[in-house]
């Protein structure tokens, strides 16, 4: 059971989370908001809790995307969402072996790197078990927000459900009842500049 305080960052999956899944996207035009992801992030922002998005994108691997097709794609939902402290996306399949790939918990790690939080103090939000396996793996805590895509068995075995977004964000806020000593979490400036974290 993870100590309700204020999370160190919520990291998101991009595709069925943020925005609507479309498989293999590369066409910017195609992304479309998932329903209150602008006001969950903008509340975030308010309360300064760094927001990061940690995303398989397989497609690349497969050459079903170019890596050029998938920046713009990212790129188009920070212009719809707004800027993010951090990517991390892992543009392996699943036969490479990597650690990044979800369920293992490499983007989660990365993404508290880049903030400089730990892990465990981190929410990832998703909606399936790979991204719920990849919080527990890192150590952090999962809220899965289910879609059609979502199978029964994730739902029974997610450590947290909510039914949106905008429930994730009255969850973490909520329970965020005291304070942060001021400076207690330092800002990185350098993250943006890193463009996206993709290995």
């Amino acid at each position: 059971m993870f100590e309700m305080r204020r999370p160190g960052a919520v990291l998101f999956d991009r595709d069925g989370t943020l925005i609507r899944d479309v498989p293999y996207n590369g066409d910017p035009n195609r992304v479309e908001p998932m329903p209150g992801a602008l006001e969950a992030l903008v509340r975030l922002r308010r309360a300064d809790v760094p927001v990061a998005v940690v995303t398989n994108q397989s497609g690349v691997a497969k050459g079903l995307v170019s890596p050029d097709e998938m920046d713009q794609v990212n790129a188009r939902v920070e212009e719809l969402l707004g800027p993010f402290d951090a990517w991390a996306i892992c543009v392996h399949d699943d036969a490479d072996g990597c650690t990044c790939r979800k369920p293992a918990p490499g983007l989660v790690i990365r993404a508290a790197a880049v903030l400089d939080v730990s892990p465990r103090d981190c929410v990832v939000v998703g909606d399936i078990g790979r991204d719920m396996e990849a919080a527990r793996a890192a150590g952090a805590r999962g809220i899965l927000v289910p879609t059609e895509v979502t199978r029964p068995e994730e739902i029974d075995q997610a450590p947290e459900v909510a039914d949106n977004l905008i429930e994730v964000v009255d969850r973490v806020l909520t329970d965020a009842e005291d304070p942060v000593p001021a400076g207690a979490r330092i800002a990185a400036p350098w993250a943006r500049a890193m463009g996206w974290s993709r290995w």
